[in-house]
């Protein structure tokens, strides 16, 4: 059996809780988090087994559902998050997938911010309105917009801050209270600045999601999402997972979890960088504009100091003169930049949104986005911020 270690984590800060909460471990006492690999568990009699099957006793049934690997990765989570629970999933769109299928029924309304993930917006339009789900785009920094949007039958406001790719900033506690008075929840896309810099269930979001594929394992292993909230939300999302599986894989859990032990550090320094590479990008004849809400020339730079811990992120994104031909110029230049579409890894990242992230929404869908075809994206790593500078000024040039 395993047993959870004694967790005083309301007395520990955020560093100290990266590291040392939510970790179970065997018989054997180990030191690190002990990776359980196997499908499922016994019990030593059918009584026992009954107990656990009908929730009567705690204990680990079968990895689709319950695993101690995955469960001290959602402790952990949760408790960075300052929410009760987490349940994790296969993916960030897994996360936010099951997290929608509980939430809503067919005839029910989603408002969410025209401002997401490309994916994210697939699963809407394409799989979420199959069902019979409708969905309402606003403008994410416009508190009216959201206001006007809710109907009868809204249940749930949607909002990714900051924003995939453009970095648009939107005020959670106010979004927070429309959703209420409208009698809908709030579900948060943290991916971006994960609970080092923002913790959305604390300014009145409900829910939150999280690719944790992204930042919170870093190093671009594997894939992983996750949703924490309150206990009384969760439980029927981890009904769904349970039935449905989108599930974790301990293996998965156990890289996870080393991640989060670096998580703190890694943010720390990748947004120093990124603000660093932003203000030089601000600088060159050849960029149009730069997107980063650490710049006072972002539109809602004072809410994201407010809001984000006093940092911007480590995503930056910038518009290039000359438009497709520029973007593709530069990207395919650069040789210590990865191209690839993936982000918050320690390696530093470069895609062209309007072809890769974005690529398989409607045109119409980019331009309302923003997604134009000079547009580049940076995910800003680990690597020396002058290294970074030369690459992209090799290519500018």
């Amino acid at each position: 059996m395993t047993r959870p270690q004694n967790d005083a984590s309301a007395k520990l800060r955020p560093e100290t809780l990266a590291i040392r909460a939510g970790r179970e471990t065997s018989d054997y006492g180990e030191h690190s988090q002990a990776l359980f690999l196997t499908s499922s568990f016994t019990y030593d009699t059918a009584a026992e087994g009954a107990a656990l099957f009908i929730g009567e006793q705690e204990g680990y049934i079968y990895s689709r559902f319950t695993n101690p690997t995955v469960a001290a990765f959602q402790q952990r989570l949760a408790a960075l998050e300052g929410g009760e629970r987490a349940i994790a999933t296969a993916s960030g769109m897994a996360a936010i997938q099951a997290t929608m299928l509980t939430l809503l029924k067919a005839g029910d309304h989603i408002v969410s911010s025209q401002s997401l993930f490309g994916s994210t917006i697939n699963l809407f339009n394409g799989i979420l309105a199959k069902f019979g789900v409708e969905i309402s785009y606003v403008d994410p920094a416009d508190l009216n917009a959201w206001r006007d949007a809710a109907r009868p039958n809204t249940k749930v406001f949607f909002l990714e801050t900051p924003s995939n790719p453009l970095t648009d900033v939107a005020d959670i506690a106010a979004i927070a209270d429309v959703a209420h008075a409208a009698g809908a929840l709030l579900v948060v896309d943290n991916c971006f600045c994960t609970p080092v810099l923002q913790q959305p269930l604390k300014l009145g979001a409900d829910l939150v999601v999280h690719s944790a594929t992204k930042s919170l394992d870093g190093h671009g292993r594997v894939l992983g999402g996750a949703v924490v909230g309150s206990d009384k939300l969760i439980e029927p999302i981890y009904l769904h997972v349970r039935t449905a599986g989108p599930s974790l894989s301990a293996f998965n859990a156990w890289v996870l979890l080393s991640g989060l032990e670096t998580l703190f550090v890694r943010i720390e320094r990748q947004c120093q960088t990124a603000l660093e590479i932003a203000r030089w990008l601000e600088a060159q004849p050849q960029v149009e504009r730069v997107f980063y809400p650490g710049l006072e020339s972002h539109p809602q730079h004072e809410l994201a100091m407010r809001q984000q811990n006093g940092s911007g992120g480590t995503v930056v994104s910038f518009v290039l003169k000359g438009e497709r031909a520029a973007a593709w110029r530069l990207i395919d230049g650069v040789n210590v930049f990865s191209r690839t579409s993936n982000l918050g890894d320690v390696k530093s990242t470069i895609t062209h949104p309007a072809s890769t992230t974005h690529a398989r929404i409607t045109p119409a869908a980019r331009e309302r986005a923003g997604i134009v075809d000079g547009l580049v994206r940076l995910a800003i790593g680990l690597e020396h911020v002058e290294d970074l500078k030369a690459d992209l000024a090799a290519s500018l040039g």
